[in-house]
């Protein structure tokens, strides 16, 4: 077997039953182990594997597993209990180039039909597309219908041929959408059966509560017993029977009933040992609410989890909580119970969650399931969007998070969830220094909070900046329809409330149209006189209930009009009252389903949400808070009536070729560095990105016979130096521009030769370039979050007017189109009065094949193109840089746990 760092790894991962399941390489001392799992399978299933029911046959296989390094041998095990219960195996041909392997696979008797196999070959999947293996075969007899039925469900196209009584079948081993989306599917179901044991716990043990108040352990189970949870609740406690009237036992061992669910509020110390013995006595989840571990410690509780089959909320965290009227669930230590709804909440930090159930109590939003996460060592964000996706009752999402371990899985979960109920999230950790990974203007623009804003973008998870700020998007999405676009009406019984409004809501991105005539004659109909029908529209102070109601009612009812938003200040006209004009407001139909919200300037809260007629009406106690709110609906309202981007197949890409460049580099520069323009030009053109005609010289006349080769009809040519580790050719004064005959060019390289002679290894000449916008494109990889791709305007005013977009890799062709038209600089590429478009297929394209090439080679540091010049004739790449660095990237969509 290939002796590769990942061929030692050990991942957990999920069945299809929720139990966890040790998935590893293969090792020589395994033999006797393989050997007992074949000793162990029935004739029927001896026959099905090896086509006879021969002893000799499983000796054999079992006797593979030694196979030397080189051999084109590869073999994963599912180990369980420390017994191995599967084994997954591919033989390719001998060398590194083989691109087709024959597999096997075999799973214990009593372990099917639990997603052993799939497991194993998803994971042999991965493991083979790393060694550059393209395509599975396998024969099987015609009526090993289980194994048949394994490969068709895989999610990958394939191909049988009957021969007699066995099968001959073709596996390509390409990444496609159906084959993600049926791992996906595969995830979420063994992912929500794993959260049962911990959600919807019929028993539950409390260890660590103390006899007298103050310990974290009483609150939380006082908590549980107030709560009125449905299932059996014990203490565990060395000296006491009884705590708070529940049943008090000396030790896990002793509990009448094997819990689901063990909560764990020991000392630090404690906890790792605990966590032991409760695996040993079968729990099957664990919320630790200490908090103190220290690295070791932290380590033997996972290990104790994976070990013994449980899942993990916390450590460090406040609890976790489920409304459900069948489980009635607080095993938090918050002061007051989460009154039941439909709002899902996941939160890291613990005075997180407090803050943001005490805001949704205020606003009467109830919750479905709240769980801290905590240090988040094992049960992540992800694994909540999914439960919620399945329970049933959840239709908002709120979410605290301040690490991702899989940023690329959790980008696919949300995209799917939130097309179905908003997710919302606090953006934390704004100011954090960017990185430097190096310094390119790739690496310099690319900073944590745009990675983390990319990731949001792309993934339809509306950011907010602030607590408050999210509750109040929570407020409307939760009561409102959304808008279908940005058209918002003001009105207000005060015109210089009014105006504050339509400010907010322009700074918002929101539009203010003005009414057509029809609409304005129907509204001065019904309003007072003196009223203004412009947008805004001053109803004045005299404005009574009915007349406020009509007008409501008739703006909604206008096809024109998405969103109407209304601003009342307190009068002491004594036909309406503030309270009069809430009541209007309340009773207004809006029988178009149109988005309605409030402004109360006198209101003492930031957000409420006021009964109505047709539900509930957002009310806030500042016009800017409200046209944030408006402007995150118009943005979800888009997104869902946009398509889901796919991922293009590009035409013209030799990725085969491009790791082929990489491979060769990284032999002769084995910690990686700046691959010189020959290299760079080679591996651009295995990806198709556009380049700009060039030569590389190394003598005086040599640069002499290039340019006169390569000038333009202008006869004008580029000159540019170039030295290991060169990165600002202009900081370095290393370019000649606008060279035109022999003796330019000539003594522009004696210049070069002059001051960089002793390090140059030698120059690029390029014609000049036609005038055009210069961009700026890029790829940063992130460690966590991997390849970003990176836009803007470029040229000089890159690092100076730090007009960037980014967006993770693999971009879709909707993430293209919104890269480009994200910077601020985006208007100048539609074209203006007088000036044609630029080439946006071309552009697009080229952040497309950019995409492609980072997410093909791992190895790929940092890209950075500037300028790429755009044209409304093409678009080419002028100067490119390209770094690479020894590293492998795991497959972020492969099951496992962390």
């Amino acid at each position: 077997m290939t002796a590769t760092p990942e061929s030692v790894e050990r991942v957990h991962a999920l069945l299809t039953d929720g139990t966890t399941v040790c998935v590893r390489h293969a090792r020589p001392d395994d033999q006797k182990a393989v050997l007992r799992l074949y000793s162990e399978m029935s004739d029927a299933n001896l026959r099905l594997r090896f086509f006879s029911v021969s002893r000799r046959s499983a000796e054999q296989a079992a006797a593979r597993i030694a196979q030397p390094s080189g051999s084109g041998y590869h073999a994963l095990v599912a180990e369980r209990g420390g017994r191995i219960i599967g084994i997954a195996e591919y033989q390719a041909g001998p060398g590194k180039t083989a691109e087709s392997a024959e597999i096997s696979l075999a799973v214990g008797d009593g372990r099917h039909h639990r997603g052993v196999g799939t497991l194993l070959l998803e994971h042999l999947i991965s493991a083979a597309r790393a060694q550059g293996v393209r395509t599975f075969t396998a024969d099987a007899l015609a009526e090993n219908h289980e194994m048949l039925k394994v490969f068709s469900d895989l999610g990958l196209h394939t191909e049988r041929r009957f021969d007699g009584p066995e099968v001959h079948c073709v596996i390509p081993l390409e990444e496609t959408e159906d084959y993600l989306r049926s791992v996906e599917r595969r995830g979420r179901a063994a992912d929500v059966a794993s959260l049962v044991p911990l959600l919807r716990p019929r028993c539950i043990a409390v260890i660590g509560a103390g006899r007298r108040p103050g310990s974290v352990g009483r609150a939380v189970l006082h908590n549980l017993s107030t709560g009125e949870f449905t299932g059996q609740l014990y203490a565990v406690n060395p000296v006491a029977r009884s705590i708070l009237g529940v049943r008090a036992y000396a030790a896990v061992s002793a509990l009448p009933r094997v819990p689901e669910l063990a909560v764990i509020a020991v000392p630090a110390g404690e906890v790792a040992g605990v966590a032991e013995e409760c695996g040993r006595f079968g729990v099957r989840a664990l919320l630790v609410v200490s908090s103190g571990l220290d690295a070791c410690q932290a380590k033997e509780l996972l290990v104790a989890c994976r070990e013994h089959d449980m899942r993990l909320v916390g450590p460090n965290c406040l609890g976790l909580a489920n409304t459900e009227e069948r489980v009635r669930l607080d095993a938090t230590f918050a002061a007051a119970h989460p009154a039941p709804g439909s709002a899902g909440v996941a939160v890291q930090s613990g005075g997180v969650g407090i803050a943001l159930l005490g805001g949704l109590q205020r606003l009467g939003i109830g919750v479905s399931s709240f769980v801290s996460l905590g240090d988040k060592y094992d049960v992540s964000g992800n694994d909540l969007l999914q439960w919620w996706e399945s329970d049933g009752r959840t239709d908002l999402a709120l979410l605290h998070l301040e690490s991702f371990g899989n940023p690329r899985a959790f980008s696919r979960t949300a995209r799917r969830v939130t097309r179905r109920m908003p997710i919302l999230t606090v953006d934390a950790g704004r100011t954090e220094a960017g990185r430097r990974a190096a310094a390119s203007h790739t690496a310099a623009a690319a900073t944590t909070t745009m990675t983390r804003r990319a990731l949001f973008a792309q993934a339809g998870v509306t950011a907010t900046r602030t607590i408050p700020e999210l509750l109040e998007a929570a407020a409307l999405l939760h009561s409102q329809p959304l808008p279908a676009d940005g058209r918002v009406v003001v009105v207000t019984n005060a015109g210089g409330a009014g105006v504050l409004a339509a400010d907010a809501c322009a700074e918002a991105g929101l539009v203010l149209p003005p009414l057509p005539s029809g609409l304005v004659d129907d509204l001065l109909d019904v309003l007072p006189p003196g009223a203004s029908t412009v947008n805004p529209v001053d109803a004045t102070a005299a404005v009574s209930e009915g007349q406020l109601r009509a007008c409501v009612d008739g703006l909604a009812a206008h096809d024109g009009i998405d969103a109407v938003l209304v601003v009342l200040v307190p009068t002491a006209v004594a036909t309406a009252t503030g309270d009069v004009l809430v009541k209007a407001l309340t009773h207004a139909s809006t029988r178009r389903a149109r988005t309605l919200a409030a402004v109360l300037l006198d209101q003492d809260v930031p957000v409420r949400l006021l009964p109505s007629d047709n539900g509930r009406v957002p009310a806030y106690a500042d016009a800017q808070a409200a046209a944030r709110s408006l402007a995150h609906a118009v943005e979800r309202a888009r997104r869902l009536a946009r398509p889901s981007g796919t991922v293009p197949v590009l035409e013209e890409v030799d990725t085969s070729r491009g790791r082929a460049v990489v491979d060769r580099f990284l032999r002769l520069h084995p910690d990686g560095g700046w691959l010189d323009p020959r290299a760079c030009a080679e591996l651009l053109g295995c990806y198709r990105i556009p380049q700009s005609p060039w030569a590389w010289v190394e003598t005086e006349d040599e640069a002499a016979w290039a340019a006169d080769r390569l000038k333009g009809p202008d006869g004008h040519v580029v000159l540019k130096a170039h030295w290991p580790g060169l990165v600002h050719k202009a900081a370095q004064h290393a370019i000649h521009l606008d060279l035109r005959g022999d003796a330019q060019v000539r003594a522009a390289f004696r210049d070069f030769d002059v001051r960089f002679g002793h390090v140059m290894t030698g120059a690029v000449v390029q014609p000049l370039a036609p005038r055009g916008i210069e961009l700026f494109a890029g790829v940063v990889q992130d460690e966590v979050f991997g390849p970003l791709i990176l836009f803007g305007l470029g040229g000089t005013a890159t690092e100076v007017l730090a007009d960037h977009a980014a967006r993770l890799a693999p971009l879709t062709d909707l993430d293209a189109q919104s890269l480009i038209t994200a910077p601020r600089c985006a208007p100048l590429l539609l074209g203006r009065e007088g000036t044609r478009p630029l080439d946006l297929a071309g552009l697009e394209q080229l952040l497309l094949r950019l995409s492609r090439m980072a997410s093909d080679l791992p190895q790929l540091a940092e890209a950075d193109f500037n300028p790429v010049l755009a044209r409304p004739e093409g678009v080419t790449a002028l100067d490119s840089r390209l770094r690479l660095v020894p590293r492998r990237a795991p497959d972020p969509y492969l099951r496992r746990l962390r």
